[in-house]
């Protein structure tokens, strides 16, 4: 199994949130990489919970969990969402990372996602 090992760099400050600077991956290993997951919904939280839910569907199918997650890249569709994003990561993150070690997450604001109807999209890169 490869060895992640996620970690911030002093120089580079505090990350504002749940996510790090750096994950460093050792090892023989396989790499997933999950196409960005929608899902439907009538409100941010709604929708949130539904994309992390099926990462985590698409991680199960690898034989993969949490731990094997080296980035994420999220997609929001309106800047005031950012504080939605922060606050349901804040409540949902430390039950999917106990060890509160959070992967690297780069957050993008777009003009829209593939339809109208959804606000956020998740991409993920795994380490199995």
């Amino acid at each position: 199994m490869a060895e992640i090992k996620i970690e911030n760099v002093e120089a580079l400050g505090k990350p504002l949130g749940q996510y790090s600077h750096m994950a460093r991956v050792k090892g023989a290993h396989e790499t997933l990489y999950i196409a960005g997951m929608l899902a439907a919904g009538d409100d941010f939280d709604a929708q949130c919970t539904g994309v992390f839910r099926q990462i985590e569907t698409a991680l199960r199918s690898a034989g993969a969990g949490w731990g094997n997650v080296a980035q994420f890249t999220t997609y929001l569709v309106h800047s005031q969402d950012i504080p939605k994003f922060m606050a349901w990561r804040l409540r949902e993150f430390p039950r999917m990372f106990p060890d509160e070690i959070y992967p690297p997450n780069t957050l993008l604001i777009l003009d829209r996602l593939v339809q109208e109807q959804f606000l956020v999209e998740v991409q993920t890169i795994a380490v199995v």
